[in-house]
């Protein structure tokens, strides 16, 4: 399943590893270090980030807030577990 992190960016579900709250960052210094050495490989607004969103191969930054992107995760499981009874309605 995929999510729309915001900002024109959608990624797989599977490859997310955390969703963490932007403003941590800046009141943890392991964090800061991370952005620092990562740099490269940031994708999205500097401005207005609520969130960041860390993959194994990026860092996006989201306008969106982490409970949002929750919500979001959740629904795509939600819908991900449901069971396929198309098959057996008789639609003519």
């Amino acid at each position: 399943m995929f999510i729309h992190i915001g900002n024109s960016n959608v990624i797989r579900s599977k490859d997310i590893i955390s969703i963490i709250d932007y403003n941590i960052i800046s009141s943890s210094s392991i964090m800061e270090e991370m952005m620092t050495a990562n740099k490269d490989k940031i994708i999205g607004p500097k401005e207005d980030t609520k969130s960041v969103v860390i993959t194994n191969n990026q860092l996006y930054l989201s306008t969106l807030s982490v409970a949002t992107l929750k919500k979001r995760a959740s629904i795509m499981s939600t819908i991900s577990r449901l069971d396929d009874y198309s098959n057996e309605l008789n639609l003519e």
